[in-house]
């Protein structure tokens, strides 16, 4: 415990007199902030390892699994009120070999058991409670117990176990295969139908809640993978109800108590169906999936506000969550002294004593601040009505003395473990928010987080760790840490061109299809082999919190594809899609993320930057100016050494021109192309006219409405090199 460092203080109320605990297990030694935090607790806690599984064989003893995280609330009430309890502790003790997992850390083992649990309870949520035979077979499971119902629960399983361990040993059998059963991926021999995905998006619709935004009744999850989905899909030319759906869970959230109106940022989820009571925890990949979410909305309709949240989200993570060395923290808990959210909440005379009376006054107006509250006593900020422009910028003003008064209150305690596959999602958000809000620190902040992992989180092998630590990183990285992770060097690459981004993201997909790919047809696994779980290794595909790994791993290579011009990575996206399309098309509103995926491998890409000619020709469009039905629009195409497009007027009729064509809704006032060169190359013996190097199309487009659709644009294009000529292309 020495090690630790003179600033270490042990999280647990058994203490000597001198401060130093009664209790200390095995989880000292760990890297996860939540296994040390049950350091000393009376119970003797392993973590997950061959020593534990040992044991519990050679005493004949069954398996206490418990997994949670550290930022979750009733693992905190559980571990408090049951494992820091002497007499349950001593239970588990003498009966049980009981085992600690970090579900952010082992996702692999959270979906396996969360299967299970899902199976035996019908619902799941954490801590996560599972009764294991020595060999890791699933006796049963849980969630959160109390006390006595867990001490109840424990004489049971340990009685059944002395008593009648054949019969505990057939329903571990019987349960184990059930779960086996249902992690299965199901391939089908049909490609999916072209339309899914837009069918899939509608489809949402129905069970969207069309006033107050999300889905269902409360608690309501931001669903980040679900808007991903009409995101595309309005980026592909979905009707107007897509994209207005998309706009109201967007709006409600980011007006709403689950967005800090203060400090910026997002808490994981709402208890409530109005967005208004959060629980509290502020978690890496809520904030790197809602920027780029807020992001895509900036660049459909143009509304300002939508750069506000994105930046304040973006702000929040770098004031909050970033590690000095590079990379970004895992999480914040929802708790801090004085309760959970009390570090976020406001009284009436504690805005007063910051603001004085009269912009106290404006800020409670506008919040909801009453003397009444909201939520224990206090109230949580949030916006009522839509503000304007004078309203907002004073608003803002407040906002900042708030945030400087709120950060002399005690800090909710934070996760300071970095994971290499959630810092791939905020590397991409941060990528793309320094080329759309045109701001280099984030730019920056992603290269610098990406240089840290890839200097860190490297093993030795060329594989990557998981996570890290203050320097110390353990456990082997999870096919979400690869395909997150080269993701986020993509985005880099998109936005800065510089060759080391593509180059590191096409070693973390060939290790990916290396490490996790199978002989047999399947898709991805999620984790290396481990042999101490009974399970085969689980391949799931639906989306959770989190988007899809196998989803990702797809889109990954499908980018790969248009970017190197490699025809292996594009094989490699179109078996992945064929060992799950099954899968897909059994629950397809589950599997958004492969759908975008899907729509990808088949009908290209969508946004503001896209490839062509096998990656030898890089677009990017963005607005310059749009106002009361008019748009200036401007097209950068980088074209690479030794290649070249046709220019708009070829000299020969057979050739393809380049061409600019905008949707119904916009027309071409009038277009600029650049001046062609007139050239003969080694395989045409006609001069040619062509563009060559970077080039720029300008185009003014009027409208006959003020509020027309989003702009999108088509180019047309035929890339040849003095060797060949590739087929047309459209993007």
């Amino acid at each position: 415990m020495t090690a630790k460092g003179a600033d270490y203080r042990p999280r647990t109320e058994h203490l000597r007199a001198d401060g130093k605990p009664f209790y200390t297990n095995r989880l000292i030694l760990e890297v996860s902030p939540y296994l040390l935090q049950h350091a000393h607790n009376p119970v003797d806690w392993f973590p997950w390892g061959e020593e534990a599984f040992a044991r519990a064989r050679r005493e004949n003893k069954p398996v206490f699994l418990s997994i949670g995280y550290s930022t979750c609330h009733w693992c905190h009430v559980m571990e408090k009120e049951s494992f820091e309890n002497p007499a349950i502790a001593a239970q588990l003790n003498a009966h049980f070999i009981a085992i600690k997992v970090d579900r952010e850390t082992r996702p692999d083992l959270d979906h396996t058991y969360a299967t299970a649990v899902q199976l035996l309870t019908g619902h799941v949520g954490w801590p996560m409670t599972l009764l294991l035979t020595p060999q890791g077979k699933i006796v049963s499971g849980g969630t959160y117990f109390p006390p006595g119902e867990l001490g109840t629960l424990l004489t049971q399983v340990e009685r059944a176990w002395r008593e009648q361990p054949k019969a505990v040993e057939a329903d571990a059998t019987r349960i184990t295969q059930a779960v086996e059963k249902s992690m299965r991926v199901e391939a089908g021999a049909a490609a999916l139908p072209p339309d899914l995905a837009a069918r899939t998006a509608s489809l949402l619709l129905q069970g969207h809640d069309a006033l107050q935004g999300g889905f269902g009744q409360a608690p309501k999850f931001p669903n980040e993978p679900l808007l991903a989905l009409w995101l595309e899909q309005a980026q592909r030319g979905a009707g107007q109800r897509i994209l207005q759906a998309l706009r109201t869970d967007l709006d409600a959230m980011a007006a709403g108590g689950i967005h800090d109106q203060v400090g910026g940022g997002f808490h994981r989820y709402a208890i409530d169906h109005d967005w208004l009571v959060p629980h509290f925890e502020k978690m890496l990949y809520n904030q790197a999936q809602l920027a780029r979410l807020y992001l895509g909305a900036l660049q459909l309709t143009g509304h300002a506000d939508y750069a506000r949240v994105a930046r304040r989200t973006l702000d929040f993570v770098l004031r909050e969550m970033s590690a000095p060395q590079g990379g970004f923290y895992s999480a914040l808990d929802a708790d801090s002294a004085g309760g959970e959210g009390r570090h976020y909440l406001w009284t009436p005379a504690e805005m007063r004593q910051v603001l004085g009376d009269a912009d106290a006054a404006f800020a409670m107006q506008h919040y909801g601040v009453t003397e009444v509250g909201n939520f224990e006593g206090g109230n949580i900020l949030h916006l009522s009505n839509p503000l304007n422009s004078t309203e907002r910028a004073r608003l803002d003003r407040i906002d900042a003395r708030l945030l400087t008064a709120r950060a002399q209150r005690a800090y909710p305690q934070r996760d300071d473990k970095v994971l290499a596959g959630w810092n791939g999602l905020m590397i991409a958000a941060l990528a793309e928010a320094g080329d759309a809000l045109h701001e280099p620190r984030y730019l920056n902040a992603a290269k610098r987080a990406a240089d840290f992992l890839w200097a860190q989180q490297r093993r030795p092998d060329g594989g990557l760790w998981r996570a890290s630590l203050a320097g110390q990183a353990n456990t082997a990285g999870m096919l979400e840490d690869y395909a997150y992770l080269a993701a986020g060097l993509i985005a880099l690459y998109d936005t800065t061109h510089e060759d080391i981004w593509l180059a590191r993201a096409r070693e973390l997909a060939d290790a990916m299809q290396a490490r996790f790919g199978s002989t047999t047809g399947d898709a991805y696994a999620l984790a290396e082999a481990d042999p101490l779980n009974p399970l085969a290794r689980p391949r799931g595909s639906a989306d959770g919190a989190l988007p899809s790994a196998n989803g990702i791993a797809v889109q990954v290579l499908a980018a790969l594809a248009r970017r190197s011009g490699e025809a292996r990575y594009e094989e490699a996206a179109q078996e992945q899609l064929l060992a799950l399309n099954g899968t897909i098309a059994k629950t397809p509103e589950t599997h958004a993320t492969l759908l975008i995926a899907a729509e990808r491998v088949h009908h290209g890409e969508t946004g503001s930057r896209q490839y062509a000619g096998r990656g030898a020709v890089a677009v990017s469009a963005r607005m310059i100016r749009q106002s009361q039905g008019e748009a200036t629009l401007e097209l950068t195409l980088r074209i690479k050494p030794g290649w070249h497009i046709n220019a708009h007027q070829p000299l020969q009729d057979y050739l393809l021109p380049t061409t600019v064509r905008v949707n119904d809704a916009w027309k071409l006032a009038s277009i600029d192309y650049p001046h062609a060169e007139v050239r003969r190359l080694g395989f045409q013996k006609e001069a040619l006219a062509l563009y060559q190097g970077e080039i720029r199309i300008r185009a003014e487009l009027e409208s006959g409405s003020r509020e027309a659709d989003a702009i999108r644009i088509e180019l047309g294009l035929q890339a040849c090199s003095e060797q060949i000529c590739l087929p047309p292309e459209t993007l």
